[in-house]
């Protein structure tokens, strides 16, 4: 009788854990249930990218003075802006070549400048 009685009890405490566990599953399943999984997942994804665009910045704003200290461009102090005071053009000198090889073809016709003859 005892077996019997045994068995029942663990049938029974198995069936309450499987009904439980099976309810549980479906609560998971509700349309309600899903929509606040999303929004959490969401919401997750969007601090994972915020931290990844605040990483990114950080290390555009590293690499940006290493190169400032590469390239010599450091901001002077006594500047009341703190500008950073960049080297002059240099297209200019370029350009001023370019001038002077014209003007020294005056003679000629005029030249007109043709922007694919670089290439």
């Amino acid at each position: 009788m005892f077996r019997r009685a045994f068995w029942f009890t663990a049938g029974a405490a198995a069936g309450v854990w499987a009904t439980t566990k099976v309810n549980r599953q479906l609560k998971k399943l509700t349309p309600e249930s899903l929509a606040a999984q999303a929004a959490d997942k969401a919401v997750e994804a969007g601090h994972r990218l915020k931290d990844f665009a605040l990483d990114v910045k950080a290390g555009m704003t590293q690499r940006e003075d290493e190169l400032n200290d590469a390239l010599g461009l450091h901001q002077d102090p006594d500047r009341p802006d703190n500008v950073t005071a960049l080297p002059g053009p240099r297209r200019l000198r370029a350009i001023e070549h370019h001038k002077d090889q014209t003007n020294n073809r005056s003679s000629r016709s005029a030249v007109t400048y043709n922007r694919n003859e670089d290439h």
